[in-house]
């Protein structure tokens, strides 16, 4: 399946880039929270954002993607749809029904947990994981293991945005093995 990316990607890029709004002080005093609200508002920003994810996917031979709760939701399950794959969401725990795979992890502040349906995944499945923000990458190494502990194979982590300077990319290092990590906006 071919998507209908617009012909001209830097432009694609500046789209996307003008559509993301700095929030700051959020949730708490000294964080810069990335609202991606104006950009899911905007359909040739949400359009363009979906493709370029999807043609991702496409390259990587990827069979499914796996969103991350919450916002990886939205952009995961337009990029399956574009590139007619599977969508399966990791969410936090209990969320979902039925038998779940569960990953704890720790975040700045705590810990979490993450969790997939026994049944979502199979050993040949190819999966791009989808998030919108990669930031110290705790959550994107817990669910890429998840993933893994399905018997499925990991082809790739898509994110929208990555925020070089919290380092999750050094973190996801071990956890990313021999697959992809794209970043539409870095």
């Amino acid at each position: 399946m071919t998507t209908t990316s617009p012909p001209d990607r830097d432009a694609a890029l500046a789209l996307l880039r003008e559509r993301i709004r700095d929030v700051p002080d959020h949730p708490r005093p000294g964080v810069v929270f990335k609202d991606i609200t104006p950009l899911l508002a905007d359909p040739l920003a949400f359009r363009a954002l979906a493709d370029l994810l999807a043609d991702e996917c496409l390259r990587l031979g990827a069979t499914t993607i796996v969103g991350m709760e919450a916002r990886g939701f939205i952009l995961g399950a337009a990029a399956a749809a574009r590139a007619g794959v599977g969508f399966v969401p990791a969410r936090k725990a209990g969320k979902l029904p039925g038998p779940i795979l569960s990953r704890a992890y720790d975040l700045e502040y705590g810990s979490a947990v993450v969790e997939l349906q026994t049944d979502a995944l199979q050993a040949h499945d190819r999966v791009l994981v989808v998030d919108d923000v990669l930031a110290t990458g705790g959550t994107a190494e817990a669910v890429l293991r998840l993933v893994r502990s399905t018997g499925a194979t990991v082809a790739g982590l898509a994110v929208l945005l990555e925020l070089a300077f919290l380092g999750g990319r050094e973190r996801l290092g071990r956890s990313l093995a021999d697959a992809d990590l794209y970043a539409v906006v870095v």
